[in-house]
C-alpha cells in the first residue's frame, strides 16, 4: 500500500472532501489523525464509513487557535510515534455578497479559518519536520485562487494567499526536505455548493448561481480525485515536488515522475502573471500604437 507506515494529520475531516481524504488514506495504510471543532461530530462521521478505523483516532481542535493546533501536533506525535504528513483541508466559503453589504465580522472569519488557520496548523508542525529533516505538508486550496470570484470575495482572497503562502513556506523549508504543496480538487458537490444554493443569485450573481445548478445536476467532480492526488503527494513517489499548485482535474499529476526535473526548474504550476508570449518585445509601444 503506497502509505504503510505514514503518519498524517488532516484537519476539517469530518465531513466533504476531508472526510473521503481520510478513508482512502486509510485505505491506503496511513495512520490518521482526524481533528475538527466538534468530538462528537468526528466520532459519529467515522463510525459510518465503509473503511477500517483501527488506525484512526480523532481530536477536538480549532484551527484557528494556536493553543489547539500545538496540542494536536503534540497529541498525535504521541499517539502515533511521530509524524510523516499533514493535510491542512478545514476551510469555508464565508459571506456570500457584495463586499459593501456583507457583515464585516463573518468576512473576516473566513480570513482567519482559511489563511490564518492554514498557517497556523504549517506552523506547529514545522519544528517537528525540521527536527527530522522530512516532512510532507498538503494545503486545499481550489478555484478560489486562480481567478475571480465576485460575491465571495473573503474566500477568493484567502484562497489566493494560502497559495502563494505554501509557494514561499516551500522554499524557506526546502533546506530541511520538507515538501508543501496546494491541491485543488475540482468543483465538488458538498455542503459549500448547498450553501451557494441556499444563498441565491441575488447573494452570488446569476452566473455563479447557475453554474452551481448545473454542476449540482452533472456531479461535480468525483471527491475521490482530489484524494487520489493527497494520497500521490503524500506518498514516496512525488519525493522532490514542492512549492507547487496542483489541480486533481487538469493536471497530469500521475506522470509527473516522468517530469519532476522539468518541474523544480519550472514556475509551471504555480501563480503568475501573464506576459506577452515574446518578452522582448516593448509591450507599452505596441498597446499606444
Amino acid at each position: 500500500m503506497k502509505l504503510e507506515g505514514r503518519r498524517v494529520i488532516i484537519t476539517g475531516a469530518s465531513h466533504g472532501f476531508g472526510f473521503v481524504v481520510a478513508q482512502e488514506f486509510l485505505k491506503a495504510g496511513a495512520e490518521v489523525v482526524v481533528c475538527g471543532r466538534q468530538q462528537e461530530t468526528l466520532e459519529q462521521a467515522f463510525e459510518k464509513c465503509h473503511v477500517p478505523t483501527n488506525h484512526l483516532h480523532c481530536i477536538q481542535a480549532d484551527i484557528t487557535k494556536k493553543e489547539d493546533m500545538k496540542y494536536l501536533v503534540e497529541r498525535a506525535i504521541q499517539i502515533m510515534g511521530g509524524l510523516d504528513v499533514v493535510i491542512a483541508n478545514a476551510g469555508i466559503y464565508g459571506p456570500k455578497g457584495l463586499l459593501e453589504e456583507i457583515d464585516w465580522d463573518e468576512w473576516t472569519t473566513a480570513i482567519d479559518i482559511n489563511l490564518k488557520g492554514t498557517v497556523l496548523t504549517c506552523r506547529a508542525v514545522l519544528p517537528h519536520f525540521k527536527k527530522q529533516n522530512a516532512g510532507k505538508i498538503i494545503v486545499l486550496s481550489g478555484g478560489g485562487a486562480t481567478k475571480p470570484m465576485p460575491y465571495l470575495s473573503a474566500y477568493a482572497a484567502s484562497k489566493a494567499a494560502v497559495v502563494r503562502f505554501v509557494e514561499t513556506l516551500a522554499q524557506e523549508v526546502s533546506p530541511f526536505h520538507i515538501e508543501v504543496n496546494s491541491v485543488a480538487p475540482g468543483a465538488l458537490n458538498t455542503r459549500l455548493l448547498d450553501e451557494v444554493l441556499d444563498a441565491g443569485p441575488e447573494k452570488v450573481g446569476q452566473l455563479f448561481y447557475q453554474q452551481s445548478l448545473e454542476q449540482k445536476s452533472r456531479g461535480g467532480t468525483p471527491l475521490a480525485l482530489g484524494a487520489a492526488l493527497c494520497v500521490y503527494l503524500a506518498s514516496l513517489e512525488s519525493d522532490g515536488i514542492t512549492g507547487k499548485l496542483i489541480s486533481a482535474v487538469w493536471d497530469p499529476w500521475k506522470h509527473f515522475e516522468k517530469v519532476k526535473n522539468q518541474l523544480k526548474a519550472s514556475d509551471i504550476y504555480t501563480l503568475r502573471r501573464i506576459v506577452p508570449e515574446d518578452r522582448q518585445q516593448n509591450w507599452s509601444e505596441l498597446c499606444s500604437e
